[in-house]
């Protein structure tokens, strides 16, 4: 079995687009979310989102493909584009996979058609909407862009699914099937459809996310992208590429309980499972970043299954506090924060912390970033319907 390397990293998110802008918020503690801006949430209960700040697609595709494309697809195309500069990387096309995680596609598209359908009973539409609406269309985008004929699909798990994406790219890459795979999820939930929706759940705060705070009041929507490039350890060390991080274990498993109530014994497992699959005990590992949504529910359950999985748990922060949750392109976006904390010795913060909750008995790290250069860390991702996926890595040395 190969190891595997992470040589790219590309983000598009609420705390702006690019990695060193994403970095540095996450570093600063600054949070992205603020005033919803694209949708009018006079008539909601909560009028706050992470979304992402002056995103012209024209800066990034031409006119006619930009409009081709979900805001969802445009998104993981300019974190595609991003990782694939920084690995620099040649890809042999049939050596090659992409496999990208999206919880539901292209629904600012679907939104729209439904209210040209509905409210302006329009009786001819974009014929692009089908494609544009696909939950594949992120991964097509990418292996059509680059030439890409190799293993190529989109995963669909809820809040997990960019989580499965990158594992199982992983895998693809430790085993020999391929030599590299491009990875990772993108979501655009900012809608008023789904806005609608998750308002009917009473999930969302009305004002910020506060992961494992005591005052906690629920989770706030994001939207964003981000994208890893994997490659073979030893082709990676041949060529001379920048190591950011080694994919080292990968860990899956269903509650088979709830459709939404999480499960601590689901989540303990895919941990567990992770952590054999890396061949590292728990003691090893010096961080987590925590699926972390700032629900009552979510947050006590997961502090409940890290500290049986953790005699003493490892220090944890939350990063949806700041990127807010992007459904299936948040496990994405943490695995980046997880590299580049591992890579950089820094360990990002749980913003918007103001009171310890004593049913989350965890090292959560409030507010501030703490410098602690750790060896593995792990990234959680908890979905509904019981889905859980956890994603191991280990610093570059």
């Amino acid at each position: 079995m190969r190891r595997v390397a992470v040589t790219g990293i590309g983000v598009v998110s609420a705390l702006g687009t690019g990695t060193e802008r994403f970095w540095a918020a996450l570093c600063a503690g600054s949070s992205g979310i603020r005033p919803i801006g694209s949708v009018d949430c006079s008539a909601l209960k909560f009028s706050h989102a992470a979304e992402v700040p002056g995103f012209d697609p024209l800066r990034h595709f031409d006119a006619k493909t930009a409009g081709q494309l979900d805001r969802s697809v445009q998104f993981v195309g300019v974190a595609a584009a991003e990782a694939i500069v920084d690995a620099g990387l040649t890809f042999t096309s049939e050596r090659t996979a992409v496999v990208t995680g999206s919880a539901i596609g292209g629904k600012p598209t679907e939104d729209d058609t439904y209210r040209q359908l509905y409210a302006e009973q329009r009786t001819r539409f974009d014929p692009m909407s089908i494609p544009k609406v696909m939950t594949s269309a992120s991964a097509s985008y990418i292996s059509m862009r680059y030439g890409i004929t190799g293993p190529c699909y989109t995963v669909s798990t809820a809040c997990a699914s960019a989580a499965h994406a990158i594992g199982q790219a992983c895998w693809m890459v430790r085993s020999g099937l391929v030599d590299a795979a491009i990875t990772g999820g993108t979501d655009a939930p900012i809608t008023l459809g789904m806005l609608r929706a998750w308002e009917a759940m009473r999930v969302v705060a009305p004002d910020t996310c506060r992961p494992f705070s005591r005052d906690r009041r629920g989770m706030i929507l994001g939207e964003g992208a981000a994208v890893l490039v994997l490659e073979s350890w030893d082709g990676a060390r041949a060529r001379g590429a920048r190591i950011h991080a080694e994919v080292c274990g990968f860990g899956m498993s269903a509650d088979a309980g709830h459709l939404t109530a999480p499960s601590a014994d689901g989540a303990a497992r895919a941990m567990a499972t992770a952590l054999r699959d890396a061949g590292v005990d728990s003691a090893t590992v010096g961080y987590i970043n925590a699926h972390g949504t700032g629900t009552v529910a979510n947050d006590v359950t997961e502090a409940r299954a890290i500290c049986s999985v953790f005699a003493t748990p490892p220090p944890v922060s939350a990063t949806k506090s700041m990127h807010g949750h992007a459904l299936g392109a948040s496990p994405a976006l943490e695995a980046v924060a997880t590299v580049l904390a591992l890579r950089e010795g820094v360990l990002p913060p749980t913003a918007n912390h103001t009171e310890e909750d004593p049913d989350c008995h965890l090292d959560v790290i409030p507010n501030q970033a703490r410098e602690v250069q750790v060896e593995v860390a792990l990234s959680n991702s908890f979905a509904f319907g019981g889905l859980n996926a956890v994603l191991a890595f280990r610093r570059f040395v």
